[in-house]
């Protein structure tokens, strides 16, 4: 069946480290006992859209080794249409992540297949018969101009942090940002990334977000308190469920400022559920989870 989400980007075989703290320059520390799983910011929004009901498709390129195996079998289970991925020449993606106790992490990212990411015929016609269009930037950016051109509504989670053409801005139709990421886009005022995008959320971590649109006064949504035990996926799982939940919107509709702030409520309740337990991939919510909870804070 035709994808409602595509998202073109990056997965990688995340190499991740429980550290007391996370070391500062020139120092070292100790971590326990390493773990290895599938992730990567386009590969975990792909599952978090996927496991949120939305048919999900997915544009990326993975190596052919026992990394680029892991990811196919775990977004593959996880509902995630791979027709789309290409197999690179590149090995596959790999993320090296320390993790704190608090729960906060430091990743370093090797690209690896993510930087040979380019984008097929099948693949542009799948962007642009998807409801919705995700993409970050752990990609090259040319892939992701591509994507934005080709697309009826595109996403795009501005991360890591970049500097941006005003070429590609003017394909975005919605911005996701965090503090630091809407600073280098749009610099200390935020309300500035309106003069760049027609929308942007710009999440706030445990605070929660707030959503910006051109035709409305900004928008608050709070965040939803849990204990924290990792964070590596919670923006991942952020944005899938939220591409997911603005392709529920009928596709004869365009997309209020209402839709946006019911997305980002459901979204949050996503994320905060992702950060209550370890890993990517293996943190992100099912449908029904988010379900139990959006009722429980907002119901």
């Amino acid at each position: 069946m035709q994808p409602e989400v595509v998202v073109v980007g990056s997965a990688n075989v995340d190499l991740v480290l429980p550290v007391q703290r996370i070391p500062r320059p020139g120092e070292t520390v100790l971590a326990g006992v390493m773990s290895r799983g599938p992730g990567g910011k386009g590969a975990n929004q792909a599952v978090a859209a996927a496991r949120a009901g939305a048919r999900t498709a997915m544009v990326v390129a993975l190596g052919a080794d026992d990394g680029g195996a892991l990811l196919r079998d775990a977004l593959g289970g996880s509902g995630v249409d791979l027709s789309l991925a290409t197999t690179s020449d590149a090995p596959t993606g790999t993320a090296i992540i320390t993790v704190e106790e608090s729960g906060e992490n430091s990743i370093v990212v090797a690209p690896g297949a993510n930087g040979e990411l380019t984008l097929s015929a099948d693949a542009l016609a799948a962007i642009g018969q998807a409801k919705i269009v995700l993409s970050q930037l752990e990609i090259p950016f040319s892939t992701v101009q591509a994507a934005a051109a080709a697309s009826t509504y595109f996403i795009l989670n501005a991360a890591p942090a970049a500097d941006l053409s005003d070429e590609l801005l003017a394909e975005v139709d919605l911005l996701v940002v965090n503090e630091t990421e809407a600073e280098v886009v749009g610099g200390p005022d935020r309300s500035a990334l309106l003069k760049k995008v027609p929308a942007a959320i710009v999440t706030l971590g445990g605070e929660g977000a707030v959503v910006l649109t051109r035709d409305a006064d900004e928008i608050a949504v709070p965040g939803v308190s849990v204990e924290v035990v990792d964070t590596t996926a919670a923006g991942d799982t952020f944005c899938g469920v939220l591409a997911a939940a603005l392709a529920a919107v009928s596709a004869n509709d365009s997309i209020t400022g209402s839709d946006l702030t019911n997305a980002v409520r459901r979204a949050n309740v996503a994320a905060s559920l992702s950060v209550q337990a370890a890993g990517a991939i293996s943190s992100v919510p099912h449908g029904d989870a988010i379900d139990a909870r959006y009722a429980e804070v907002y119901l």
